[in-house]
C-alpha cells in the first residue's frame, strides 16, 4: 500500500503543477485584457481631447474670420488641426444673432462646440409709421397716398389720402387739403381738409369737416426727433471711411455690369451705368451726389442675414427708372438710402422700390408720380400725383451693426 501510494506522487504534482498553471494563465490573460482596455481608453481619451481642441480652434478660427469681416456670408469649411478635421459652420444672422458650430473628428472621436455670437452695439431703428416727418412738413399732390399712420413737427396739406391716422406736433401747426380716413390730432385743423375723428389743442382752429367726434385737451402735441440720430449717421461714415477699390466704383458707371462693395467710401459724385447690379456688403458712403442709371440693382449680400444695411450720401439721391432695392433675402432686412443734402430734393424717388427705406435728415424727400415706397422719413416729404406709401410692419424695427464700435461679441460657448 505504502508502495501505491509513493507511484501516485507524481500524477498528484502534475494535476496541480496543471492547475497552478490554467490559474497563472488566466490571471496573465486578464492582466492582458486589463491593460489593453486600459490602453485604449487612454488612446481614446488623448483622441477624444485632441478632437475637444481642434473643435475649438475651428471656432476660434470662425471668429478670427467675423472679425475680419463682420457682414461675411454663410460658408462650411474644414479646418485641419495636426491631423484631426473640423468641420466649421459659420450660418446666416438670425436676428441679431449666429450660433457657430465646430465638428471635429479624430478616428471616431467626435466632440461638437457651439458659440453664439450678436452684433455688439446693434442700433434699432423703429419705423412706426408710412410717413415720419420733420418741420419741413408733408405735402401731398392730386391721387398721393399714404397707406399707414403719420406723424408731423410740420404742416400736413394737399389733396391727398391718408389711410390711418394723422399726428401734427406742435401750436400753429395744422392739417389742410388731405382726406383722412382715421383719427387726426392737431392744433388747427383747417378748411379743404376732412377727417374722421378730431381732437385738437385749445387755442385752435377747427374749420375743417369732421365725420366722427370732436374733442379738445389742454396739452400741446409733442414732437418727437427722427428716428435716427445725427450721431448714429456720422458713425456709419466712420464705418465706411476706407476709399473703395477705384477699378469698382469705375465698374458702377458703366453699363450691364456687376460690383461687390461695402464698408468703404466713394470720394465726390457718382453716377451709376444702366443695368449695374450692386451687392452691398457694410456700409456704402458717398461724400457727393449720386444718380442711378435705369434698370439697376441694389441689394445686400445674403450675409446680412435680417439684418439692414446702409447706403448714405452728403449729396442728394436721384433715381432712374426701374431700378430695384432689395435686403438679403431674409425678413426684416431693407437697404437705407439716406440723404444728408439739406436740398428740397435730397432725395427723389422716380421707381417702384420695395426694398428700400428712404431717409432725409436735413432736407426734402420727393416721390414722383406712380412710385410706391415703404416707408419715407425725413425732415419735408413732397409726394407728387399718383404716389404711394404703404407702409409694410416689417420695417417696425430694423437692426444695424452700429458705427466702428460695431462687430460680433461671444455670447455663449458650450459643448453639444
Amino acid at each position: 500500500m505504502i508502495k501505491y501510494f509513493n507511484n501516485q506522487k507524481g500524477y498528484v504534482i502534475s494535476i496541480v503543477t496543471f492547475f497552478v498553471l490554467i490559474i497563472m494563465l488566466s490571471m496573465a490573460v486578464s492582466m492582458s485584457f486589463l491593460v489593453v482596455a486600459r490602453q485604449k481608453n487612454i488612446t481614446n481619451t488623448v483622441k477624444s481631447t485632441q478632437s475637444y481642441y481642434a473643435a475649438e480652434a475651428g471656432i476660434e478660427d470662425a471668429l478670427l474670420r467675423l472679425k475680419k469681416t463682420p457682414q461675411m456670408s454663410p460658408v462650411t469649411y474644414e479646418l485641419r488641426v495636426n491631423n484631426v478635421v473640423a468641420s466649421v459652420n459659420i450660418p446666416s444672422t438670425i436676428g441679431v444673432s449666429k450660433f457657430v458650430t465646430s465638428n471635429a473628428n479624430n478616428n471616431g472621436m467626435v466632440r461638437k462646440i457651439q458659440t453664439a455670437v450678436s452684433i455688439d452695439n446693434a442700433q434699432n431703428a423703429s419705423f412706426y409709421y408710412g410717413v415720419e416727418v420733420g418741420e419741413g412738413g408733408l405735402v401731398m399732390n392730386p391721387g398721393s397716398e399714404i397707406i399707414g399712420n403719420v406723424f408731423s413737427d410740420g404742416n400736413i396739406s394737399g389733396s391727398g389720402t391718408i389711410d390711418n391716422d394723422a399726428v401734427i406736433s406742435g401750436n400753429g401747426h395744422s392739417i389742410q387739403g388731405v382726406y383722412v380716413r382715421g383719427n387726426a390730432l392737431a392744433h388747427n385743423c383747417l378748411s379743404g381738409a376732412s377727417v374722421g375723428n378730431l381732437t385738437y389743442v385749445t387755442g385752435g382752429e377747427h374749420t375743417c369737416t369732421v365725420r366722427g367726434s370732436l374733442s379738445v385737451q389742454e396739452e400741446e402735441i409733442s414732437q418727437q426727433p427722427l428716428p435716427i440720430p445725427q450721431d448714429q449717421i456720422d458713425a456709419w461714415k466712420i464705418e465706411a471711411s476706407t476709399v473703395c477699390n477705384s477699378t469698382d466704383v469705375d465698374n458702377l458707371k458703366k453699363n450691364n455690369t456687376s460690383v461687390t462693395l461695402g464698408l468703404c467710401k466713394i470720394s465726390g459724385d457718382i453716377t451709376f451705368g444702366n443695368g449695374v447690379s450692386l451687392t452691398l456688403t457694410g456700409a456704402l458712403y458717398v461724400t457727393g451726389k449720386v444718380t442711378f442709371g435705369n434698370n439697376n440693382t441694389i441689394q445686400l449680400s445674403s450675409s446680412y442675414g435680417s439684418l439692414g444695411g446702409v447706403f448714405v450720401s452728403d449729396g442728394t439721391i436721384k433715381m432712374g427708372t426701374g431700378d430695384v432695392f432689395s435686403g438679403s433675402g431674409q425678413a426684416g432686412s431693407y437697404i437705407l438710402l439716406i440723404s444728408t443734402s439739406t436740398s428740397d430734393s435730397a432725395i427723389v424717388v422716380e421707381n417702384n422700390s420695395s426694398g428700400a427705406v428712404f431717409y432725409t435728415s436735413a432736407g426734402g424727400l420727393t416721390i414722383s408720380n406712380n412710385v410706391s415706397v415703404v416707408e419715407a422719413t425725413g425732415y419735408k416729404v413732397i409726394m407728387n400725383n399718383n404716389s404711394v406709401i404703404q407702409y409694410s410692419s416689417g420695417i417696425v424695427n430694423i437692426y444695424f451693426s452700429s458705427g466702428p464700435g460695431g462687430g460680433w461679441k461671444v455670447t455663449s460657448w458650450q459643448e453639444q
